[in-house]
């Protein structure tokens, strides 16, 4: 087998179509639908119409707006707890999808299968880096809802694996379906307003991006580490931060205006919508993703798919989804990131490299196929 094979785990392989003279009628989990962009809502939107172009019919759930049945109550645990269940009840699907980790009822609905997303177990794993009351929420929510859900969908194996490590739950019961990320190519271009932002940051020609959370998890003090080092060989690289803080983001934003007073040029954006955000990713020389784990890791499979050089750790998932097309470093081998991120900078052909490594790599990753893997769990679920 060769090492781009290895890198793919065995998934639910979709059939040919998803047609069929009875077409799938699924409640559909909204609660994130009309919500600021995470990686859960994009994933909520971007599967949610991917299903219906393969002819799944949808009734969304739970969403501010969106949808017949829209909740009524401002808080999305207080819809799913309080009001989920009654509405499922009235509802003549017979299934029904949450897709944000742990938010099933806390008991069946007569006549209703349920399937699960979990995308990873991060409070599980990594208790440091959330706080402790949502920690224990996450602990024992998940629990609960792997126990009623009739089929999970695992974003990546290493969240199956983690799954069956730490929880008492079927094997038979967990699939494996990656992301798309050809979301990139469907977002609008820049308005003038938003071309005008993007010339006013007045970028050099070359210049570092990295995109996530501001928190311990994602492991932006490597980042910040390696820069440094690059500033201290005599370089001036520009690392450019797009990201919200986070749970634990002080250090971070301190470690910051520390290396900007030292005149090291670091400029952090904040949250981007979605034109503004690829915009800059794609003028981007390279992408970099340090994180300590990762349940898929979407932020560097997008940039790859852009076509943008990526750096990533070897932790989580990120050796599985982005495979051969991104450089690996240790997580916290700050001088090994230095290095990998110079190289980049200095040398235009292996920025070409990697650019058409990671192109490659990331064709392979579409909603289309999530899809399809994913009416594929929900025969199974309703068999």
């Amino acid at each position: 087998m060769n090492d781009h094979a290895r890198c793919l785990p065995q998934v639910v392989q979709p059939g040919p179509s998803v047609s069929s003279p009875a077409p799938l009628s699924v409640a559909y989990d909204a609660t994130l639908w009309d919500e600021p962009t995470t990686g859960i809502g994009l994933y909520t939107r971007e599967l949610g119409h991917a299903l219906e172009a393969e002819g799944v019919q949808l009734e969304l759930l739970g969403a501010a707006r969106t949808g017949e049945s829209s909740r009524t109550v401002r808080g999305r645990t207080a819809f799913t707890l309080a009001e989920l269940p009654a509405v499922l009840a009235r509802r003549d699907e017979p299934l029904y999808h949450a897709v944000a980790n742990f938010n099933l009822p806390l008991a069946r609905v007569s006549g209703k299968r349920f399937v699960l997303t979990v995308h990873d177990i991060i409070p599980v794993l990594l208790p440091e880096t959330v706080s402790r009351p949502f920690r224990w929420q996450f602990d024992l929510w998940l629990s609960r809802s792997l126990r009623l859900a009739d089929r999970v969908i695992c974003v990546s194996a290493r969240t199956r694996e983690d799954l069956l490590a730490r929880y008492d739950v079927s094997a038979a019961r967990l699939h494996v379906v990656h992301n798309g990320v050809d979301h990139v190519h469907r977002v609008a271009p820049l308005d003038g307003e938003g071309q005008r932002w993007l010339e006013g940051l007045r970028l050099p020609e070359t210049f570092l991006l990295y995109a996530g959370a501001l928190d311990a998890r994602k492991n932006v003090q490597a980042v910040l580490d390696a820069v440094e080092a690059l500033h201290a060989r005599g370089g001036q690289p520009t690392l450019v931060l797009a990201g919200q803080r986070w749970f634990g983001s002080g250090p971070v934003e301190r470690r910051v205006a520390e290396l900007q007073g030292r005149g090291v040029d670091v400029r952090p954006l904040g949250y981007l919508d979605a034109p503004r955000f690829y915009a800059l990713m794609r003028r981007a020389s390279a992408f970099v993703f340090p994180s300590l784990y990762e349940g898929f890791g979407l932020p560097p499979l997008e940039a790859m798919a852009l076509g943008v050089p990526t750096v990533v750790s070897g932790e989580g998932s990120l050796p599985e989804v982005c495979g051969p097309g991104a450089l690996q470093v240790p997580a916290r081998d700050a001088a090994a990131l230095a290095d990998a991120l110079a190289h980049l900078l200095a040398d235009g052909g292996a920025r070409a490299r990697w650019a058409e490594a990671g192109r490659a790599r990331a064709a392979a990753f579409t909603w289309a196929t999530a899809a399809r893997a994913t009416a594929e769990v929900y025969r199974a679920a309703l068999e």
